[in-house]
Order: C-alpha cells, then structure tokens, then sequence
C-alpha cells in the first residue's frame, strides 16, 4: 500500500520533472544566446521567447523545495547541507540571470547588454550543469554518518558518474532550448535553431544512453523488484522519445520533437526516482545511514494537512500557468526579416512580475504589441 510519505515522493519527482522540462528550455534560450544571436537583434528575439514565461518556470524549483522541506526535512537538511557550495552557486546564477533579463535594455549602449547577456548565458550554463551532478550524487551517494551529517567536501560530489549526469542535463536542456526556438522565431533564426537542434541531439542521445545506461546497472535500489522494472521501462521510454523528437527535428516537425524531447526529460526523471524509492539520500560510508522515505519523512498529520492544501491550490497554479502559455503563443520576429510587421505600436507598461525582459532602449528592437493583434507577431520585450 502507498504511504502518504510515498505518495509526496512521487509528487515532488513530478514537480522536478516539471521543472526539468520548463526551466531546460530557458536554460537551453539562455545557453544559445551567443551561438545563435548574431546581433543585438536576434538576441532580443530569443530572449523575448521566454520573456513571459521564465519566472513562472522557477516556481516549480521553489514548489520542490518547500514540498522537500515539508515533507521530508531530514532529506532537505542533509541534501542542503551537503550541496551548499553548488546551491549557492545555482542561487547566485539565477539571481544574475533574472536582474540582467530585467537590465539589458536599461541602457542604449552595447557593451552594457552584451554585459548582461553574458550574465544570462553563464547564468543558464552553470546551473543546467549543477542540477545533473547534484542529482548524479543523490544516486551515487554522499558521505553521511549515523546522524546523517555529511563529512565530505565539494571535490567528493565531482565522482565520474555525477559528471556525466551533469553533460547530460547540459545536453539535453540545450536540445530543448534550440527546439524551443525553433517553435517561437521565424525565418533564418529559425532555421538556425532547428539544423542546431539536429546536431545536440546527436550528443544529448549518447549522454543520455550512457547515464541511464549507468544508473540501471549500478544504482538501482537491491531488493526492490518493481521499482527496477518501472526504472528501466522509464529508461526505454526516455530513450525511444529522445531519439524520436532529435528524428522529428531533423523532418522539419517541431511540435512534435519538443513533444518527444520533454517526454524524454520527463520520462528520464522518472527513471531516476524509482531507481531511487524508497531512499531519498543515499549514504556511501555505510547503507544504515541512508536517508529513506520512512526515516525522512514529517509526521502522518503534516502529510494529510500538505495533501489538502496541494489539492486545492495545484489546479490554479496549473490553470494559471497553461493561460500564461496560451496568451503567448505568438511567433517572434527579428526585426528587419520578411516576418516582422512593418508598423508599430505602443510599448507595454513594464512590470516585474509580467515575466518579461526589461522596457526597451533606443536601438533594442521593436516594441511588443498587445496579444493577439495583428502585430502580435512582431519581437516582443
């Protein structure tokens, strides 16, 4: 019988998969913007596509981590405590890449948005980065004592099979950011995004292989017949859609291969966690002082009060989010293509919380209509 305690398990593994498919894609934006963006231009354009969505897609990080703290906070102390120095860092990544999405176009000079824009790339490098080796280290283990203190240093999370898990998530965010692209701009950016899409794919599917390959031969939890099974069928699938969404790139179907690539990473998640189940950290000084689902876990009462209050306020949050996307369908254009609308309107009244990059400065590009009109189509702020 499913426990509360696993019930919460599964659903903060959904709210990393979550997070893994929505934040990748502007991961991967940011990744390319000085790959793809070959003028100021073009990179306005890219950051445009994820302008009103990149702040809602952190809230399925923040959602993870208060469901961690709540549910299981022996798991959140150790694992917090263990990966400060690399939380710190993705921490800091983020808060750079969320001011300079707001900066760059403060100020009409180059050299400051080129500034900001690489702020924007290492910001989005690192921590899709980060997150595979923390979550390589999860399964592989840390150094935890009987009181599930962690003894070790920075240097024992950089073991071989956290690196990889690390060039897997690089690759694989990348992939969707290009594909992400692709579904968004127009014309030669276009273009560019998909024959670039064509080609990560290639890497992401080797990284990937290989480290689910690795984590279904070696970290599988013994004795647990059925998560083993539901781990490698995960795999399969991960395995199959990736490689169908890197074909469907290639066939010029892009709905399709941003379909197949997020069913991979979510698919892949899930492999990852039922290899998992039921530890939720593992101990690499000795298997008693492995943090579990039942050791781990808050009391009965808090699970039932966090089950209740999740059933209520879930669907809004989801419905609000897929309006969000909806509004913002729109194609964007690189001002100058055959694309772009040739008239102008008025600019937006900025806000932070609208999840858009900054008012524009003189020379930043044109300024983003309302949803839904006919310029619509033209490059958003």
């Amino acid at each position: 019988m499913l426990h509360l305690s696993d019930i919460w398990f599964i659903a903060i593994a959904v709210l990393w998969a979550g997070y893994f498919v929505l934040e990748g894609f502007d991961f991967g934006v940011g990744i390319l913007l000085p790959v793809l963006g070959r003028n100021n231009a073009e990179r306005r354009a890219m950051i445009n596509t994820i302008g009103p969505v990149w702040d809602g897609n952190e809230v399925w990080l923040l959602t993870a981590g208060g469901a961690t703290f709540a549910a299981f906070p022996a798991w959140y102390a150790a694992m917090f405590s263990a990966f400060y120095l690399p939380l710190l860092l993705v921490l800091v990544c983020l808060i750079f890449r969320g001011v300079a999405f707001e900066y760059r176009g403060k100020r009409d000079s180059d050299r400051w948005r080129l500034g900001w824009d690489s702020a924007i790339f290492v910001g989005s490098l690192l921590p899709a980065l980060l997150w595979g080796v923390a979550f390589g280290n999860v399964l592989h283990g840390i150094p935890l004592d009987a009181a599930h203190n962690y003894t070790g240093n920075f240097f024992s999370l950089l073991n071989p099979y956290s690196l990889l898990g690390g060039v897997t998530t690089l690759s694989l965010f990348t992939l969707n950011g290009a594909l992400f692209l692709g579904l968004k701009t127009t014309d030669d950016l276009r273009r560019r995004a998909n024959a670039l899409a064509a080609k990560i794919g290639l890497v992401a599917i080797v990284a990937a292989a290989g480290f689910l390959a690795w984590t279904g031969a070696s970290y599988r939890s013994p004795g647990h017949v059925g998560t083993g099974v539901a781990s490698v069928v995960f795999a399969a699938v991960a395995a199959v859609t990736l490689i169908g969404g890197v074909l469907a790139s290639r066939l010029g179907r892009e709905g399709y291969a941003f379909a197949g690539v997020a069913v991979a990473i979510v698919t892949a998640t899930g492999s990852l966690f039922t290899a998992l189940f039921p530890d939720v950290l593992r101990s690499s000084v000795s298997p008693a002082y492995t943090l579990t689902v039942g050791n781990a876990s808050s009391t009965a009462k808090t699970l039932a009060l966090m089950t209740v209050i999740a059933c209520i306020f879930l669907p809004f949050v989801l419905l609000y989010q897929a309006w969000t996307y909806w509004v913002f369908r729109k194609r964007i254009s690189v001002p100058g293509s055959s694309s772009a609308a040739p008239q102008e309107v008025p600019p937006l009244p900025s806000s932070p919380a609208s999840g858009a990059a900054g008012p524009l400065a003189p020379g930043d590009g044109p300024p983003r209509a309302e949803p839904g009109t006919p310029a619509s189509n033209t490059a958003a702020r």
